[in-house]
């Protein structure tokens, strides 16, 4: 009798597991929840009666949950309780699986050697195990896009993406969920690449791909449509602002204001407010309310993206940097705010050299600003010394751009057993 209350406790308890894996990657995160505290419950039992499972799995989902609604420091305790259990007597796709949750939980925390390494050992065992073709190595090559695009590797991630999705829709086709997450990825990551030339075509072949196919499987109110949405509408205000026709430029920026609004909603509805994707999306429309010369709205916008990116992120996070530029620029180019501008520039700028050094792409648009900020309240020894700031800037840029990108052509300095011992 005690052998069958474990028999069917523990297949209990692997369907659950199994739910909560499921609920994690169609955003019910609210059930998520609920499930996780059975899966807990059910290893007790599973405990007190002597069974040891291997809890490896449990902590990654745990992890995948807590990084979606923003917890990033429990992610982080998740993501080394995963990497504690993980052993090569798993599954296979299961290993890959908790190398790549720990990877993004480590970038989120801006741990990015550890990530790095995490990542790669993601790819490569998923490339030894399962081949050049499998849905499970396109799976590890879009997380390590993630973590090229957080780098600041813009020309290496978009390759690593086109692969991912060029193995996905060979396996599965057009229309399917894996081929739109792909899609949008890649868009998101070519938005980045091209945002200085305006040259945005491919961008917006693959987000308007990415919600058509999205479109036909989820239903409108779906989260996994927000995001996709929000990619769209950033590309369609770029090329707005570019038009010389106002009368399209005010037809796409309303279109664009219309996306946003309705990922704001969807995350807002998902997450609440204390929420990183919240604060994008507040950010988001800060940006597009400046195009659209709503100078005000577009303040508040921005401080509160501000304000709950630094209490959930800290001080000195990548994405604070990116929404007190985007405040800067605002007091700059449009409220005349110049003393504010500045120190908003200046702690921008120091943000972004301490994460990614001196050639971060994002200084650009900081040193451009400040260049004209100094030109207009006429302090020419200042514009003087941005100018030639900006000038090494680009410099260094064009070396790095020179060297030729490879970034699938790698080797694993250590072992999954050292790589535990050593970062773990």
């Amino acid at each position: 009798m005690h052998g069958c209350v474990i028999q069917r406790e523990g297949y209990t308890s692997r369907i659950c597991f199994r739910l909560f894996h499921v609920q994690n990657a169609n955003c019910q995160y609210k059930d998520a929840d609920v499930t996780r505290k059975t899966a807990f419950q059910l290893l007790k039992k599973l405990s007190e009666c002597g069974v040891n499972v291997n809890k490896a799995m449990l902590y990654t989902e745990c992890c995948a949950l807590l990084f979606a609604e923003s917890q990033y420091d429990e992610a982080f305790k998740y993501c080394r309780l995963a990497m504690k259990e993980l052993a090569a007597s798993l599954p296979q796709k299961a290993i890959v699986d908790v190398l790549r949750q720990c990877s993004k939980a480590c970038i989120m925390k801006r741990e990015f050697h550890k990530a790095e390494v995490l990542i790669k050992q993601a790819v490569s065992f998923a490339r030894d195990c399962f081949g050049l073709k499998h849905p499970k190595y396109s799976d590890a090559l879009l997380d390590y896009g993630f973590y090229l695009l957080n780098v600041d590797s813009v020309n290496a991630a978009i390759q690593v993406y086109q692969n991912a999705l060029d193995i996905r829709q060979s396996v599965f086709g057009g229309n399917n969920l894996h081929v739109a997450i792909a899609h949008e990825d890649l868009a998101y990551a070519s938005y980045v690449q091209e945002y200085s030339s305006g040259r945005f075509n491919d961008a917006r072949d693959h987000a308007e791909k990415a919600i058509e196919i999205l479109g036909h499987i989820l239903d409108d109110e779906h989260l996994l449509l927000s995001s996709s949405k929000r990619v769209k509408a950033l590309i369609l205000e770029e090329i707005a602002i570019d038009s010389l026709n106002k009368e399209v430029e005010d037809r796409l920026l309303n279109e664009a204001k219309e996306l946003h609004l309705q990922s704001l909603a969807l995350a807002k509805r998902a997450f609440g407010e204390n929420n990183v994707q919240t604060a994008k999306h507040y950010g988001n429309l800060g940006r597009l309310y400046q195009s659209m010369h709503q100078f005000e709205e577009a303040e508040d916008m921005h401080l509160k993206a501000i304000e709950i990116k630094e209490r959930l992120l800290g001080l000195e996070d990548y994405e604070v940097a990116l929404s007190v530029g985007h405040l800067a620029s605002l007091y700059n180019y449009d409220m005349q705010k110049f003393a504010e501008a500045e120190k908003l520039y200046l702690r921008s700028i120091a943000i972004g050299k301490k994460l990614f050094g001196e050639g971060y792409s994002g200084l650009e648009y900081d040193y451009r600003g400040l260049l004209k900020l100094y030109r207009h309240v006429s302090n020419q020894e200042k514009a003087d010394q941005y100018a030639g700031i900006l000038q090494q800037w680009n410099q260094i840029r064009d070396r790095n751009n020179a060297i030729q990108v490879k970034p699938l052509e790698f080797v694993v300095e250590y072992s999954l057993e050292e790589t535990i011992e050593r970062y773990f």
